[in-house]
């Protein structure tokens, strides 16, 4: 139980620096969506576990599979079509990214977790200000 209370928080803290980026600027999403939603998919990749016995990749797979349908929906949610302009696509992306990190941490994959994590934070802080520098021209 400790080992899985730890793997939920460990998902938690990976997100933040993603989820203080999107709401310094003012996104769709930011500080209390992203966390909550790395924890959801960690816990309930934790759960699936749990349902599966020994190395049952296809009972894996459908756990993956309903994962990335979850966070498809989310992520659709946050894209909005304003007259001639596209928002929330990267807010979107992020979702997926963190879903998938709190899934990682489920499965033990910790490097792919912190990676994700690194390369969201990295993409969203230094390419957001370039491209609403190129949105102002």
């Amino acid at each position: 139980m400790l080992e899985q209370l730890g793997r939920l928080i460990v998902a938690y803290l990976l997100t933040l620096p993603a989820a203080w980026n999107r709401e310094r600027y003012t996104r769709i999403m930011g500080l209390r969506t992203f966390p909550l939603v790395a924890v959801g998919a960690c816990a309930y990749g934790l759960i699936g576990l749990s349902f599966v016995s020994g190395d049952h990749p296809d009972a894996k797979a459908r756990l993956m599979q309903g994962l990335l349908s979850g966070m498809g929906f989310l992520g659709g949610g946050a894209i909005l079509k304003m007259e001639d302009q596209v928002k929330g696509t990267a807010s979107a992306a992020t979702i997926w990214i963190v879903g998938a990190l709190g899934f990682a941490v489920a499965f033990d994959q910790w490097w792919v977790a912190l990676t994700l994590s690194v390369l969201n934070w990295i993409t969203l802080y230094f390419l957001t200000p370039v491209k609403d520098d190129e949105q102002r021209e």
